[in-house]
């Protein structure tokens, strides 16, 4: 019985190319057991976030500020994603559309306080933010001022806004269609519904010249409450009111 024997010895060019075939799958599995593939080897937008696991990207796998906004999706970034003294306040920078964000129109926050004073129907202040002075009220001397109240504001009222309001008071008398107490009742006989009321500030040149001693200065205002007719308040039927300054 005859064996059959190939004498055919493969060529080398197979042998190289039997070698350079394990060498190069040999390579590859070497790659991906070492961890040597690097962003040359990956296509762009091929990686998704859902490839990635959770939590495997930190801080040391980000070059610095290689992050911006458009990065980041809307709202993505809460208060509890921000470290307690992460942000300094004066390494921020302003908002691009608040560059007047320490002013108002180019005035400062306390150009825009209100103050307010309560004055009784006695003319004495009943209560007040701060720093106001009856200087005169309803005093009948010098003439034309006993219909009125003098208050110092305790700072320049150049320029500054003055609003007056009548409050609500008990009436005088309890019953307006009658004479009570020997007096007739008057113009407003329920006067926290009735009357008027102005003021302005003392000193205007041309315009209001204050008479009671230490009031004719551009600190002082003058309050001057009516009737309804018109007429000056009497004893009795006297208004009470508020005062704000603004500006």
């Amino acid at each position: 019985m005859k064996r059959i024997f190939s004498s055919t010895r493969p060529s080398p060019a197979l042998v190289i190319s039997c070698i350079a075939l394990f060498a190069s799958l040999g390579g590859v599995s070497y790659a991906v057991a070492t961890g040597s593939i690097d962003s040359r080897e990956i296509k762009d937008n091929s990686v998704r976030g859902k490839d990635i696991r959770n939590n495997a990207v930190t801080e040391s796998e980000l070059r610095r500020r290689s992050l911006d906004g458009t990065d980041i999706k809307i709202e993505r970034v809460g208060g509890d994603a921000v470290k307690e003294q992460v942000l300094e306040v004066d390494k921020l920078a302003r908002v691009p559309r608040a560059l007047n964000s320490d002013t108002l129109a180019g005035q400062p926050p306390s150009a825009f306080d209100t103050r307010w004073v309560l004055v009784d129907a006695a003319g004495q202040i009943e209560a007040q933010s701060g720093g106001f002075t009856v200087v005169s009220g309803y005093v009948a001397n010098p003439p034309g001022a006993a219909g009125n109240v003098y208050i110092a504001a305790g700072e320049d009222l150049t320029n500054k806004g003055i609003v007056s309001t009548v409050a609500l008071q008990n009436a005088v008398d309890q019953n307006a269609d009658t004479i009570t107490n020997g007096r007739a009742p008057g113009p407003d006989s329920n006067p926290e519904f009735s009357g008027e009321i102005s003021a302005t500030r003392c000193a205007i040149p041309g315009v209001v010249t204050c008479a009671p001693p230490n009031t004719n200065n551009s600190s002082t205002f003058v309050v001057s409450p009516r009737n309804s007719d018109g007429t000056v308040t009497e004893a009795g039927g006297r208004k009470r009111f508020y005062v704000a300054i603004t500006g």
